[in-house]
Order: structure tokens, then C-alpha cells, then sequence
């Protein structure tokens, strides 16, 4: 009798817990996010991150109990939800080394080899996987009629930087070597990534300029790509740092594990403190608020950066600012040699202002660029075009016009 006694209080008591932990996301949700009125569905989205900061506050309970790591509950819990449809296209999953990629193949016949993509999910190395992506690589290869090669990179909680996007480079230059053996038109080919894959993206065209043994890639398509870590007081970090699904806090979070970065320097990355003032000086003409159109900068006033240098912090910190992690940050001689673009923001995103810097840049030295911005849009909608439950507009705006450009090509 005892024994069930204790049973039962021993259940009460952990209910208690979770309903306690479940109620304080939900407050903090409401209280610490700002949904604005111009994005359709507001509850939706609030209740997506809802789940989401639910995720990763279980994750980080787990991971201090040492049950498993916040990454690895993070990725299970939404690989389960993930859906994955095959819009007419045939799927085979393959292994280029160590890295798995998944390759999306139309199966209407083609009289002449067909347009290639490489994609690159985002997630933060945190979240994100091939499954989680399926449908859109799916989607996407149908509806452009291109064979597309997804790359499932190595993230955390084993994997941290360089490795994602190292996997990305030598997964691309694998597929490149051989691209008629998949059917695909060698002078076709387009880099495809969103979030951090927007970021292998721009890394993968930057690396494999003029390797004469692969042919050059014909077009970058990067989708609300990190471009850039050493201005985060940019107008639009500034503006929505508060907007889910990427607030601080939560790029914070993510960015930390995947650079293996302590948290206790988040005051000297944010002021750049941690920034050598050549450094500083070096790339301020590229990075400064001042190349942001009038109309992004409205009631914002440019604090004033950077603080006085940590020496601690830069050699902590140090390789955010390498191009490989930075790709806004490589020199004019590469720049200028880089394809067609096209470049996609979402105006509630924090990193919007990392889009409309790189487009400056292109432009400066003559590359042509297409840019598009979702007016509506919010970081990480692109998952959700076909999602029934959480499906809003702005993905939707997003996918025609990659469709779009993507088929121009």
C-alpha cells in the first residue's frame, strides 16, 4: 500500500513538473516574442514557437540530466513529425564518404540531360535533416524538372563547424566530378541552401571558383542565408530580435554549439569587442548600416560599434570571421568572379540585413543579381509550403520564386 503511495506521488509530483516547465514556455513565449501584424496567422505562428522553444527547453533539460543532448532530441522529436512526400520524382539515398545525400530524380523521361541542384537544409547544425527537408527537395526537383542532390551534412550534437559546411564543399565537388552520371547538364548546375545551408551555399560557390577540373557553377540560390557575424547591430537585428522563429536568444543558442563558442562571450560578439580594429576598419565598408536601403533603417539609429577590443574574445572567437563561416567577408578578387544570384529576404528575419549586404556587394562588382523580399515573410517558413497545420502565404511566395529563377536558368 505504501509502495503505491509512493508510486502515485512520485506520478503526481512529475506532472506537476511538467505541466509547471510546459506553462513557463508558454509565458515566456507570450511575453519574449513579438508577432506582427502584417504576418498573416499570427496564433499560428506563435504556437509553432511555441513547440519549437518547447523543444529546445525539454532538449536542455534532458541534456543536464544527462539523458540525451538538446540537438539530438531536437533533431528526433522533428524528424517524427517530418512528412515526406514524393511529388513524382524518384528517390535514392546514397553516400558520398562519410556525408549521406539523398538524390531526387524526376521520373518523366527527358530527350537531354536536365538542370542540376544542390541543396543544402538549414537548421543551425542544431535542427534540420534530409527527412525534415524531404518534401521540399521533392517539390522542388518536380516542379523546376531538375534532378536535385540534397547533402545531409554531419551536425551537432557530434559535429560542429567546420565540419557542416565542409561536408557540403566535398559533397558538391563529388557530384561535379560526374554530373552526367546522375543526367544532369554540366553547365546547368545551381547551389540551392536556406539558413545555414545558405551559407554552404555561398561558401561552396566561393571554394570552387575556377577548379579546372569541375565545371562552374551556373547560379547561387540563397534563402534568408548568416552571412556575416561580426555586425549583429545591423537595422534588422535590432527590429527583430523578437520575431520568431529566429530571435536572438535562439541564435544565440544554436550558433554557440555549432562554433563551440561559451556563452559568457555573447556580450563581446554582440558590441564587436571581439573584433581587431583592422579588422574592424578593414570590412566596415562593407558591413557599416549605411549600405542598408533608407527604407529597412526607419527609427533606427546606429549604436555605436565597435566596443574597445577583448583580445580573450577575438582568440575565442575568432573564426566567425573567416569567410568560410563569413562568406560576406571575401575579397572583391572572388567576389567578382562569383555566378548569378538569387538572393531571398524575409522581411521579419534577423538576418535580413546579411542579404541586403551581400546583394551590395555583388552588385558593386558586377554580378548579376535578382533579390527577392517577402514582404510577410519570417525565418524558417520555407519547411512549412506544404505543411497542412502550419501553413502560411509567405512559403508559398518563396517557393514560386525559386521555382521561377531556377527555371530561367
Amino acid at each position: 500500500m505504501v509502495f503505491l503511495f509512493s508510486i502515485g506521488l512520485f506520478l503526481t509530483v512529475m506532472c506537476l513538473v511538467v505541466l509547471g516547465i510546459n506553462a513557463w514556455v508558454l509565458i515566456d513565449t507570450l511575453l519574449s516574442t513579438e508577432v506582427p501584424p502584417s504576418i498573416p496567422h499570427p496564433m499560428k505562428l506563435r504556437i509553432l514557437y511555441y513547440i519549437f522553444h518547447l523543444m529546445v527547453t525539454w532538449g536542455t533539460i534532458f541534456e543536464k540530466l544527462r539523458i540525451c543532448s538538446m540537438p539530438r532530441f531536437f533533431q528526433t522529436i522533428q524528424d517524427a513529425m517530418a512528412t515526406k512526400r514524393n511529388h513524382n520524382v524518384a528517390v535514392t539515398d546514397l553516400r558520398f564518404g562519410e556525408v549521406p545525400v539523398r538524390l531526387f530524380q524526376p521520373k518523366a523521361t527527358s530527350s537531354s540531360p536536365r538542370r542540376g541542384i544542390l541543396f543544402y537544409h538549414g537548421g543551425g547544425a542544431v535542427a534540420g535533416s534530409l527527412d525534415y527537408f524531404h518534401s521540399l527537395c521533392s517539390f522542388l526537383a518536380q516542379e523546376t524538372d531538375s534532378v536535385l542532390l540534397a547533402v545531409g551534412y554531419r551536425k551537432l550534437p557530434g559535429y560542429c563547424h567546420p565540419f557542416a559546411i565542409q561536408d557540403c564543399v566535398n559533397a558538391s565537388i563529388h557530384f561535379l566530378k560526374s554530373p552526367k552520371a546522375y543526367g544532369v547538364d554540366p553547365s546547368r548546375v545551381v547551389v540551392c541552401g536556406e539558413s545555414l545551408g545558405g551559407t554552404a551555399a555561398a561558401v561552396v560557390t566561393q571554394t570552387l571558383l575556377g577548379r579546372p577540373d569541375l565545371p562552374p557553377i551556373r547560379a547561387q540560390v540563397l534563402i534568408y542565408p548568416i552571412l556575416q557575424a561580426i555586425n549583429l547591430q545591423l537595422p534588422s537585428h535590432l527590429q527583430n530580435q523578437n520575431i520568431p522563429l529566429l530571435t536572438t536568444c535562439i541564435m544565440f543558442t544554436f550558433m554557440f554549439r555549432y562554433l563551440a563558442i561559451d556563452s559568457s562571450w555573447k556580450d563581446a560578439i554582440l558590441t564587436g569587442a571581439n573584433v581587431p580594429p583592422d579588422t574592424w576598419m578593414k570590412y566596415r565598408k562593407w558591413l557599416d548600416s549605411d549600405n542598408i536601403p533608407q527604407r529597412f533603417r526607419d527609427k533606427f539609429q546606429q549604436p555605436k560599434l565597435p566596443a574597445p577590443f577583448n583580445k580573450a574574445a577575438y582568440l575565442e572567437t575568432k573564426h566567425m570571421q573567416d569567410p568560410g563561416f563569413s562568406p560576406l567577408l571575401a575579397d572583391n578578387e572572388v567576389i567578382a568572379q562569383l555566378p548569378e544570384a538569387l538572393l531571398v529576404s524575409m522581411h521579419w528575419d534577423i538576418l535580413r540585413d546579411d542579404t541586403l549586404l551581400y546583394k551590395k556587394r555583388l552588385e558593386d562588382q558586377g554580378v548579376p543579381v535578382t533579390w527577392y523580399n517577402v514582404e510577410d515573410g519570417f525565418h524558417g517558413c520555407i519547411a512549412l509550403f506544404d505543411n497542412k497545420t502550419f501553413s502560411f502565404p509567405c512559403s508559398w511566395s518563396l517557393i514560386n520564386a525559386i521555382v521561377s529563377f531556377t527555371k530561367g536558368i
